[in-house]
């Protein structure tokens, strides 16, 4: 006999099976794509697949690296901030597309702080201040002291206008009251023969690519940009006690999801990459590069973010940057 009680109790049943059908599977049920805006074999790149082998070796779900490259990170930025907002697609950001392009490109194909979800920033690497041989300068103090002689006589590799190894100087130039001239190649690889043949007199470049030519010998390595020494060149003065107090560059790098991205998934994101990027074989790996792990949390990244956006902005404007 059918009662009231059994109707209840069956549509009751029935609610609560088509709940848990229409409910979302558990994060993650599928695989998931990590963006990385720059070329394989680089530190975006890296960090990518550390992140990825950290969340795949945690989930046992399936994470890829896709580099998807071009117009100095902005390309690969832009597909990451147009996908679906659901935990699947990620993006390594860094200080070119999350800080400085803002304030050197009029026309941003997106906006890197309402388009983006912060999830950690995960490492800094800072830069060194290289010479070539010939160049009268042992030590930073005797470097600012033949350019003050010399204005306009120095030049340095740059790899295009708002990248860190432009920027870098040209915040060196403002603080130390220099003046070296610009040399534009395609790329570290060739600023770096630049150098090394000569066509140039010194760069700012990052860790990965200075320090094997310092270690050989082609370069003479007068100050890292970091804020203290490093542990990968730990002899290497600071270029705040090297004669431009307060100075101090980093490229960072961090998570981002698209904005929208539900906050469980956020949060889950951000505990598990700041587990694995604590553990020492992780810091090894970074440290063999002259990267360290800068964990925050999703509100300390959006601070950062900001401070940086605006460090450089003022940088960018007083240099009279332009887009090239």
């Amino acid at each position: 006999m059918v009662t009231m009680r059994s109707v209840g109790a069956a549509l009751a049943a029935l609610a609560s099976t088509a709940s848990w059908a229409d409910a979302p599977p558990a994060y993650p049920s599928r695989p998931i794509k990590i963006i990385a805006s720059q070329p394989p074999g680089g530190a975006f790149d890296m960090m990518a697949r550390l992140t990825a082998e950290a969340l795949q070796k945690a989930w046992g779900q399936a994470v890829v690296v896709e580099n998807k490259t071009g117009a100095g990170g902005l390309i690969g930025t832009e597909a990451a901030a147009k996908s679906a907002p659901d935990g699947y697609t990620l993006v390594i950001g860094s200080t070119g597309p999350f800080a400085v392009s803002p304030s050197l490109i009029r026309q941003m194909p997106y906006d890197p702080v309402k388009d983006f979800a912060p999830i950690a920033r995960l490492a800094v690497m800072p830069s060194y201040l290289v010479v070539h041989p010939d160049v009268p300068a042992t030590n930073m103090q005797e470097f600012l002291a033949y350019a003050k002689a010399n204005p306009g006589k120095l030049t340095y590799a740059s790899t295009g206008n708002g990248l860190s190894q432009h920027t870098n100087v040209e915040l060196l130039k403002e603080m130390a009251g220099i003046s070296i001239l610009p040399v534009t190649y395609r790329g570290s690889s060739q600023a770096l023969l630049g150098l090394l043949g000569k066509q140039v007199d010194m760069m700012i470049e990052l860790g990965p690519q200075a320090i094997p030519q310092i270690q050989a010998g082609k370069f003479r390595v007068l100050a890292t940009t970091a804020g203290r020494r490093t542990h990968a060149m730990p002899n290497v003065p600071t270029l705040a006690e090297s004669g431009v107090p307060g100075y101090e560059a980093y490229t960072w790098f961090a998570l981002y999801a698209p904005a929208g991205t539900p906050a469980p998934i956020v949060k889950k994101l951000h505990a598990e990459v700041s587990s694995a990027f604590q553990a020492p074989q992780v810091r090894s790996k970074l440290a063999e590069i002259g990267a360290e792990v800068a964990l925050t949390t999703p509100e300390e990244l959006a601070a950062f973010q900001a401070s940086e956006t605006r460090k450089w902005h003022t940088v960018i404007r007083q240099a009279g940057i332009k887009a090239e």
